[in-house]
């Protein structure tokens, strides 16, 4: 099914697009909370585990979804132009690509997990779980990177459902292989922590197939004998990639270098900290959605040169994240301790993680800002500004001010107060570069 965003109402095709698109991310981050959960249940390390690993497993996910992204505003803006046989020619290359950056991935990655580990202070028996999960995932990174690259394409063909019906289904499906893994029984012994990858591996693995099928059921893949090995198209997907990839990769080295920082307050730290960042992804699912809704929408219509309507979803985007935002807001002001408490009854870890939801919630908006601004200069490809301002949120700025921090001894609360004004910052130059860059485009 092919949805043409270049016509009809801007607002229908946000709703259309960010419900579904939301709704999958909402299990899919439900899919993490029951990984932390069942974590928690074995020990307060195994907690900590999860969460000082988070890093290195989003740099995984990081290079397969920035990636993806270029792949949904190229295929997207073909579309729009009306070249099917373009769009499909680059839908079958981004896949061969796909399969070769999942093999580089395991294989970098297997190569630094321990190091990367041990730098920020991790050892002894804390080492070995911590290794014993993301070693596994790692060997899974080839069913992460195509299950994005898959899903980017269908995004581009306007279809948000069938990655929603992935993780819907993942998340009880994981449910069952959590218990049953990290437990035992039923002629299994308790794995663990490593249950717990283990069930993420096999999960992504039926869901990368289900994708697939979908997408052999659309024009894109139903004519395969016309493929020819297009290099321009791999430079291309690279070029437009590397900027929103080196973006996510920046934000797994941002949540790496909060790690080695807070890493000195203690495991507790380490845990509340990620469980921290899961009830925050689960308050910015709506948002999440809308900038899958924008990325294509804007491709479509960039390709369509329509600018108009490129402006009008993003003022209604903006508009819309602003009202989630003011519920996100007061659910976690009012709820903190009793979400941490879900997750660990270490008196000191919901201390700390509720202390850090308070914080972090009060810029929800300007994450909002952040995502729907990326997604614009993404479906009109104009990415660098992503990457330098990635390499000063996520790097520079951090090091800077949490070495000063660090230097003075100052306490866990500041922080958390130095990442609350280091995006206050990113998501106003955020929307003043974006919105010139887009005027300098339609007056071409």
């Amino acid at each position: 099914m092919h949805v043409d965003l270049t016509k009809g109402e801007v607002n229908t095709h946000l709703k259309n697009l960010a419900i579904p698109a939301s709704i999958g991310f909402f299990f899919h981050t439900m899919y993490n909370i029951t990984d932390t959960y069942f974590a928690g249940l074995i020990s307060t390390q195994s907690l900590s585990a999860l969460s000082v690993t988070f890093a290195i497993f989003f740099m995984i996910v990081a290079v397969g979804a920035g990636m993806s992204e270029a792949v949904t505003s190229i295929v997207g803006n073909f579309l729009g132009e009306s070249k099917r046989a373009h769009a499909r020619n680059s839908a079958i290359n981004a896949i061969l690509l796909a399969s070769v950056l999942g093999v580089f991935i395991t294989i970098v990655g297997l190569s630094l997990s321990s190091k990367l580990l041990m730098f920020i202070g991790v050892s002894g028996g804390y080492l070995v779980e911590s290794l014993a999960y993301i070693d596994t995932v790692i060997y899974g990174a080839i069913f992460f990177v195509l299950s994005f690259f898959i899903n980017s394409i269908l995004n581009a063909l306007g279809d948000t459902v069938s990655f929603r019906n992935v993780l819907v289904v993942g998340f009880f499906i994981n449910i069952v292989l959590d218990a049953w893994f990290t437990l035992g029984g039923f002629g299994l012994e308790p794995m663990g922590v490593f249950g717990i990858a283990l069930a993420t591996v096999i999960i992504e693995m039926l869901g990368m197939l289900y994708l697939f099928y979908r997408l052999s059921k659309t024009p894109l893949l139903r004519r395969m004998r016309i493929f020819r090995l297009d290099l321009s198209i791999y430079k291309n997907i690279i070029t437009h990639g590397t900027a929103p990839s080196l973006n996510l990769v920046l934000m797994a080295v941002g949540v790496y270098l909060v790690t080695y920082f807070i890493a000195p307050f203690g495991k507790e730290a380490v845990a509340a900290y990620g469980v921290g960042m899961r009830i925050e992804q689960i308050v910015l699912l709506p948002i999440i959605g809308i900038n899958i809704a924008v990325l294509a929408i804007v491709s479509q219509n960039s390709g369509a040169k329509k600018y108009n309507r490129i402006r009008d979803s993003i003022s209604s985007a903006i508009k819309i994240s602003a009202v989630i935002s003011i519920v996100g807001v007061i659910s976690v002001l009012y709820g903190a301790e009793f979400m941490m408490g879900l997750f660990s009854h270490d008196s000191l870890v919901v201390e700390m993680g509720s202390l850090y939801l308070r914080i972090s919630i009060l810029i929800l908006f300007a994450y909002a800002i952040i995502f729907i601004h990326i997604a614009l200069l993404q479906g009109i490809k104009q990415t660098k500004f992503i990457f330098y301002i990635s390499i000063l949120r996520q790097l520079l700025i951090p090091m800077i001010i949490f070495w000063i921090f660090a230097f003075y001894k100052l306490d866990l609360e500041a922080y958390w107060w130095g990442i609350f004004f280091i995006n206050l910052s990113a998501a106003i130059f955020s929307r003043m570069y974006s919105f010139s860059k887009l005027r300098v485009l339609s007056s071409t």
